[in-house]
C-alpha cells in the first residue's frame, strides 16, 4: 500500500496509512521507511520527510540506508534546499552512490547552481568516468544558464573519450505491442495522424494558458527553432499516439529511458486536464 501511494504521489495518504500501521502494532522496517520517504518525496512533503527520517533510528531503531538518504536528498533538491541536501550527503556514514549524487546534480541544473553542480559532477567522474549521463547533466547545467562555450567543451570531452548519449525515447503499450518513439519520430505508419493530433492538442492547451517552456531546449538556437524542437519531444508524440488508440476509460501509461523535461511535464498535465484522460509517466 505504501509503495502504491508513493508511486502515485499520495504522500498524505501514505503518512496516514503508516500511522495506522504503527497504531495497529505493525513494526516498521527499512523497507517501510523507504516507501514512506519516497511517498513524501513524490509529494513534496519536506517537513514530514525530515521528521520521519529523524525518527527512523531514534524511535524505531532502523539504521538509515542508502535508499533513505536518496529519497530525502531528492526531495530537498527538488524543493530547492540544495545546501541542506549537500549537508545531508556529507553527514552520511557511507559513501553516496551515483544515484544520490545525480539527484543533487539534477537539482543544481533546475536551480542553476553551477558551482555546486561542478563539485558534484567531479565526484561522479571519480565514481565512473565512463558514464555519459554525468557529462550530459553537466552540459545541461551550462546550457540552462547560457554558457554555450562550456557546453561545447563538455561535448568535445565526450567525443574525445568516445562517450555516446543514448537517444531520449518514450514507450507505450497497445494491443500487446510496445511502441517506441524518439524525438521528431517519423517512423510510425500513422505519423501524419500523430502529428495532426499533437497540433490539435497544443492548440487546445494554449487556450488553457499553456506556454512552451523553451528553457528546456538546451541548444544555442533561436526561440522559434526552440519551440519547434520542444514540440517534437518523444513524450508529446507518445501522448498523441496514445490518445488516438486508447480509450478515455483507460490511463495512458508511458515509460521513459531518461528524465522527463519540464515542458513535457506541463504538456502532460494540461492534456490530462483538457482531454479528461489519466496520464502516468
Amino acid at each position: 500500500m505504501l509503495a502504491g501511494y508513493a508511486v502515485h504521489g499520495y504522500g498524505r495518504d501514505a503518512i496516514e496509512f503508516f500511522d495506522l500501521m504503527v497504531k495497529k502494532g505493525v513494526e516498521p522496517d527499512h523497507v517501510t521507511f523507504t516507501r514512506l520517504l519516497s511517498a513524501c518525496s513524490h509529494s513534496g512533503l519536506v517537513k514530514e520527510a525530515k521528521r520521519y527520517f529523524k525518527i527512523v533510528f531514534s524511535v524505531y531503531g532502523v539504521e538509515p540506508r542508502m535508499d533513505h538518504y536518496s529519497c530525502v536528498v531528492d526531495l530537498l533538491g527538488c524543493a530547492g534546499h540544495l545546501k541542506a541536501a549537500r549537508v545531508l550527503i556529507e553527514s552520511m556514514p557511507m559513501e553516496p552512490n551515483s544515484g544520490i549524487l545525480r539527484a543533487l546534480l539534477n537539482a543544481c541544473r533546475i536551480y542553476g547552481n553551477i558551482e555546486l553542480g561542478k563539485e558534484v559532477v567531479e565526484r561522479l567522474f571519480a565514481l565512473d568516468p565512463s558514464d555519459s549521463r554525468n557529462y550530459i547533466m553537466l552540459s545541461n547545467i551550462y546550457s540552462s544558464v547560457g554558457q554555450w562555450r562550456d557546453v561545447s567543451k563538455v561535448r568535445a570531452l565526450m567525443k574525445e573519450r568516445s562517450l555516446m548519449r543514448n537517444p531520449e525515447c518514450s514507450f507505450i503499450e497497445h494491443g500487446n505491442k510496445i511502441y517506441r518513439f524518439v524525438m521528431g519520430d517519423q517512423s510510425h505508419p500513422d505519423s501524419e495522424k500523430i502529428y495532426m493530433k499533437l497540433e490539435e492538442l497544443i492548440e487546445k492547451i494554449q487556450k488553457a494558458v499553456y506556454v512552451p517552456e523553451t528553457e528546456f531546449v538546451l541548444h544555442n538556437v533561436d526561440e522559434e527553432v526552440k519551440q519547434d524542437m520542444i514540440s517534437n519531444h518523444s513524450e508529446k508524440l507518445v501522448i498523441a499516439f496514445g490518445l488516438l488508440v486508447i480509450g478515455a476509460d483507460r490511463p495512458l501509461i508511458i515509460t521513459k529511458n531518461l528524465i522527463i523535461c519540464g515542458d513535457c511535464h506541463s504538456i502532460a498535465k494540461f492534456v490530462s486536464l483538457v482531454e479528461k484522460q489519466t496520464i502516468i509517466i
